[in-house]
Parts: C-alpha cells; structure tokens; sequence
C-alpha cells in the first residue's frame, strides 16, 4: 500500500508538470469526460434517489413519534450534501469508469502499446493519466451537484407519500438547513474523490505486468483500492473541515 502511494505520488507529479507544459489535448480531456462522468450519469443519479428514498424512509416514522416531522428535509439535505451524494456518486463513477481506465491502461501496456509511445520520447505517465484526471476532476463536482438535487427532491417525494409531509414545509427546513459551506465542501471532495479515482486506476493499470489474466486481476485491485484510498481522502476531508 505505501509503495503503491508512493507511486501514485509520482505519477501526479508528472501529470502536474505534463499539464503546465500545455500538452494536453482538449480533445482527449472531453473524450475522457464523456467516458468517466456522462456516461456514469444515469446509474449516479439512481443510486443518489434510492439512497435518499431509504434515509427518509428510515427517519420518517421516528421524526413523526416526536413530532418532528418538519426537520426531515433539513436531514435529508445535509446527508445527501454532507455525505451521501459524493460518497456514493464517487463510487459509482469509481467502479464503473475507473475499472474501464485500469483495464484499458493495463491492455495498453501488456500489449507493448506504453513502449511504443515511449519510442516517440513521449511520457506515456502525462500523456494517458493526464487527461483523465483533468477530466475526472471538473465533471465528477458536476454530476454530485446533479445528484443532491436529485436525492432531495427524491427524499421529498417519498416524505409526502410515506407520512404525508407537506412539500413546503420538507422544503422550509430544507433550505434553512442549507449551508454554502457544506456544498463548497461537497465539490472539493467530489473533486479530490475524482483525482483519486483516475489516478489510482491509472497507475494500477500501468503497473500490470504479464497478460490477459493479469489484466483482469488489476482491474479488480484498482476497483478495491480505489474505494479504500477514496474512503481514507473523505475521512481526511471530514476531519480537517469538521473538527480540526
């Protein structure tokens, strides 16, 4: 694990300076997009609905009991913020798009595709990593706002047929709950979960020596190891702007 994080350091490091030296293709950085987030879109934003439909579901009857049925939407709001949407939207995206950019790496370098590029004297690290995290870094924010949208008013839907809570006031404590703090905070740590998730991949794609078996083993250790090191960046996150 220490080894591999060192590697996914350096590798950063490169991406870093290929991308100041103004080498990267807009064209590639879009491709990338369609591939990591738009496509990812649909599934994202269903598991975003169920999840809030499941919180509601859980917490309405308890909050009716005591008679505090009008902080639903307040709850719902700021676990689907907070927590819910990029959490589950990043690991969504994570096994989806990520195992895709690990097995494609991996395919490329044990059919001496990497060496080939390396041949031209280009960097094979800036050249393939670069645009997927680019990519990953400004479209995985997009589609958590889109799904915290999608949880909240999904959790309102469900809060008015389970407990026949009226809209408005879901709404009302919806919106005085509401922080820009806790959506700043949402998108940098969608952001940071998609750097993670590109990078992580990337590099154990790259790494994979020997043939097809190989290739299917390092997509599998990307897909585990892109959630532990997403998990380990969200605890980080968590602490340093809640209670450090």
């Amino acid at each position: 694990m220490i080894r591999f994080l060192g590697l996914c350091v350096q590798n950063f490091i490169k991406c870093i300076k290929y991308i100041f030296s103004g080498q990267v293709r807009f064209s590639s950085v879009l491709n990338q997009a369609a591939i990591i987030s738009y496509d990812s879109l649909p599934i994202s934003l269903i598991i975003a609905f169920i999840a809030a439909a499941v919180i509601t579901i859980q917490v309405s009857k308890q909050f009716l009991m005591s008679g505090a049925e009008a902080y639903i939407g307040g709850s719902i709001t700021l676990i689907m913020i907070r927590e819910i949407a990029p959490g589950f939207v990043a690991l969504a995206i994570g096994a989806r798009a990520g195992t895709a950019i690990s097995a494609e790496i991996a395919n490329m370098q044990v059919t001496s595709q990497i060496d080939a590029i390396k041949t031209l004297k280009i960097d094979p690290v800036g050249y393939y990593f670069s645009p997927r995290i680019i990519a990953a870094a400004i479209t995985v924010p997009m589609v958590v706002l889109l799904a915290e949208f999608v949880g909240i008013m999904g959790g309102r839907l469900v809060a008015e047929a389970a407990i026949n809570l009226h809209p408005a006031r879901y709404m009302q404590t919806a919106w005085l709950w509401l922080h820009l703090r806790d959506v700043y905070i949402s998108i940098f740590k969608a952001c940071m979960f998609g750097i993670v998730i590109a990078l992580v991949c990337a590099t154990q794609g790259y790494e994979t020596k020997g043939g097809a078996k190989e290739v299917g083993i390092s997509t599998t250790r990307a897909a585990i190891l892109s959630t532990v090191y997403m998990l380990c960046t969200d605890f980080i996150i968590n602490f340093v702007f809640y209670i450090a």
